[in-house]
Order: structure tokens, then C-alpha cells, then sequence
């Protein structure tokens, strides 16, 4: 399930500018844009509520029905998902980056 309070992520140089990392034990997907700015998703997959637990390059994979999206904008790229992933708030606290519960 998505985070129902916030997620301590690890220390913020886990994250590099232009990368995307998955924190399977979060079921987050955080991506750091050039610019520094983070984006976090949650990575339960909108299909059928599995988690999903393989990230390639930027794009994830649901191993339950093949569902894929875009790390980076939660955007659906392959179905049977139809609706994006929801998107997290997302923030460095004291060198650390922490993941919300979204609204």
C-alpha cells in the first residue's frame, strides 16, 4: 500500500541528479531531475494494487499483469494500467529524503 505516514528514504545522496531509484520496502519510486528537484511516486501498480519490484533505466515494471509506467512522471506506457501512479510529496529533512502520504 501506498505510505500511510512519512517514509525516511535513506540519505539524500542516494538519489543523483538524473537518476531514479526504487525502494521496494517503501513501495516509492523517487527520480531527481537535472535541476535537483525530486519527484515520488507510489509503486503500487494502478491495475490491480500489486507492488511493483523491478525498476528498469526509468521505467517500471508490475510482474503481476505487465503494466508498465514512467518512473519519472507516473505515466502509464503499457496496460492493462490505465490510470498513472500517484504522485508523493517528497522532501530532503536534514540530509535525509522522506516520503509522504499523498492527499
Amino acid at each position: 500500500a501506498r505510505p500511510t505516514a512519512p517514509v525516511d528514504l535513506g540519505p539524500d545522496g542516494e538519489v543523483g541528479k538524473g537518476a531514479t531509484k526504487l525502494f521496494p520496502d517503501g513501495n516509492v519510486v523517487v527520480s531527481r531531475a537535472a535541476d535537483g528537484s525530486l519527484k515520488a511516486f507510489s509503486t503500487v501498480c494502478t491495475h490491480a494494487g500489486c507492488p511493483i519490484k523491478k525498476l528498469e533505466g526509468t521505467k517500471l515494471v508490475c510482474d503481476c499483469h505487465g503494466s508498465e509506467f514512467d518512473a519519472r512522471t507516473g505515466e502509464v506506457l503499457h496496460a492493462p494500467a490505465t490510470v498513472p501512479l500517484a504522485e508523493l510529496p517528497v522532501e530532503v529533512k536534514q540530509g535525509r529524503i522522506v516520503a509522504s502520504p499523498g492527499t
